[in-house]
């Protein structure tokens, strides 16, 4: 597994990170078609992405930030094969080397269903381990999503 920092994925690895979405995160937030995944893409200013890519180049995790309401912004998504295993950590430990704050919305329950019927899994405490704060009058409260503003600071 290894790490690749690109200011765009290429058309493959959007492909490969539109199944990963779809796969891993609650479905109520899944895109029908990938024109849908890639229109939300191309709103996103001032992009970064974080590839974790295997052996055979193929796109098993994503980390992209970008800037909303003149704040940094992240998301990160894993194939569940790699939970566990530290790449997600090793993942946000690249994207802090080169920010000084980052911001999420998260779960912070498990009662969403993925497609699969499974029960989408709050990240909130992996994101508490990686030394974010939980801003916990800061919500968003959406017919599909109900999450919790974190935040990471370099000087925190």
């Amino acid at each position: 597994m290894r790490l690749v920092r690109v200011k765009a994925p290429s058309e493959e690895q959007k492909t490969q990170i539109y199944e990963i979405w779809n796969v891993e995160y609650p479905s109520k937030i899944g895109y029908k078609h990938i024109s849908e995944f890639e229109a939300y893409l191309d709103k996103l200013v001032d992009q970064h992405h974080i590839l974790a890519l295997d052996e055979h180049e193929k796109v098993l995790g994503w980390f992209f930030d970008f800037i909303r309401n003149e704040e940094r912004w992240f998301a990160i998504i894993l194939d569940s094969s790699l939970h566990g295993k530290g790449v997600g950590s090793k993942m946000l430990d690249l994207a802090k080397s080169s920010n000084t704050v980052l911001n999420a919305w998260v779960t912070d329950h498990n009662t969403d269903l993925k497609r699969n019927g499974e029960y989408y899994q709050s990240p909130l405490q992996f994101y508490i381990k990686n030394g974010f704060e939980v801003l916990t009058d800061v919500r968003i409260e959406t017919d599909i999503l109900s999450a919790v503003k974190i935040r990471w600071n370099k000087t925190t």
